[in-house]
């Protein structure tokens, strides 16, 4: 089947920097969009930052300018560069990919387990 991992998250201190990494492994024909979510403690999953196939991008209004998301087609993989982290950043991070199965040639979402993200002041 297809498997995502994410994987850099840590502990942090208001402005400084963390680089996320996810890496999509298995039944691979193609991966479509590819995306970063979070999930603070009581509150709903969000969207963080998506890229798509050709590399364009989105990101939520409350990291404009202070998160990139980037991936390599060759490896399977997409990250997610924090920087100028604030205490609101603190969450679950989750990645997100649209996948076509080699196997069944079914096109899903697939989600990570998630990487904590905790940012102290």
């Amino acid at each position: 089947q297809v498997q995502l991992a994410e994987s850099g998250g840590g502990l942090v201190r208001a402005g400084g920097s963390l680089r996320l990494s996810c890496a999509a492994s298995g039944s691979i024909f193609r991966i479509n969009a590819m995306g970063w979510y979070r999930q603070a403690p009581g509150k709903q999953r969000e969207l963080v930052t998506t890229i798509n196939s050709d590399d364009r991008t989105n990101y939520a209004d409350s990291v404009k300018g202070r998160f990139t998301i980037s991936r390599d087609n060759a490896k399977n993989m997409v990250y997610l560069q924090m920087n100028s982290l604030k205490p609101e950043d603190t969450a679950v991070y989750y990645c997100n990919a649209n996948i076509q199965n080699s196997r069944t040639w079914n096109i899903r979402t697939y989600w990570g387990q998630g990487t904590q993200v905790t940012v102290s002041s």
